[in-house]
């Protein structure tokens, strides 16, 4: 393993979770012109200047889920590329994943947000929205063991042969899991924790998750994270998102439809 990915394996833990995005961070766009909004330091923006986006709690972690979905899409295209030919899939493309996966899904997504401010919260309330906390913080505990395996497999140039069943078993383990994970926090458990909170503490705990992302990566830390993202995609070639477009029914069945 080349010096550049020790020192990424290294830096697997929040102290130094901002040095897995380095030279990955993005001005967030924004529209032209005043429209109100101001910079951090309160001026009016100037003309074609982009401002802060305003993004509420809920916005934040669904689009959040957003980088981890993508993350599940590379799993998901890496475990058909090793079965038709393992020893043309680089190990670092499993490795890139799974250390942006830790760093901002499992260490600061999961950790720092969901199971320090979400999933409590819903524990304790009556209905059936409750039965999800236990299952969510288990499956958490699951995916960072399947993290650790994928990372611990994925430290030279290719998977060993003798490993490619275990691994691809693994990827598709992973995605399935947080498939069905990311939908139900999105559709119940997020719902359920902004109808449980008030507008003041909603926007109190919005701007709290700000601070933590902040804490953790510096400025721009989804935007960091967006663009490490897109890279694992450009290394794989699925940058071109017309190539996953479904192709057309056979004749034979087009008249049903």
């Amino acid at each position: 393993m080349n010096e550049t990915r020790r020192h990424l394996l290294a830096s697997l833990s929040l102290a130094g979770a901002s040095a897995l995005l380095v030279g990955c961070r993005a001005t967030p766009s924004g529209p032209s012109g005043s429209s109100g909004a101001t910079n951090d330091d309160g001026r009016e923006p100037a003309p074609g200047e982009s401002v802060p986006e305003e993004v509420t709690a809920v916005e934040d972690l669904m689009r959040e889920h957003g980088i981890l979905r993508r993350a599940l899409l590379v799993y998901q295209e890496l475990v058909v590329r090793l079965r038709q030919d393992a020893m043309s899939v680089p190990a670092e493309a499993i490795e890139k994943t799974a250390q942006l996966f830790r760093v901002f899904g499992e260490d600061y997504h999961e950790k720092r947000l969901e199971e320090a401010y979400i999933l409590p919260l819903i524990k304790n309330v009556q209905g059936p929205v409750a039965m999800y906390a236990d299952v969510l913080v288990a499956q958490h505990t699951r995916g960072r063991e399947i993290t650790d395996y994928l990372l611990s497999v994925s430290k030279g140039d290719r998977i060993s042969t003798n490993q490619v069943d275990d691994v691809t078993k693994a990827l598709e383990s992973f995605v399935r899991m947080y498939t069905h994970h990311a939908a139900v926090e999105d559709t119940v458990v997020f719902p359920a924790w902004k109808a449980l909170t008030g507008d003041q503490e909603y926007n109190e705990l919005g701007e709290k998750f700000e601070e933590i992302e902040t804490e953790i990566f510096g400025e721009d830390g989804f935007e960091s994270a967006l663009r490490r993202m897109e890279e694992i995609e450009s290394s794989l070639g699925l940058t071109n998102l017309e190539m996953f477009t479904a192709p057309p029914l056979p004749k034979l069945f087009a008249g049903s439809v």
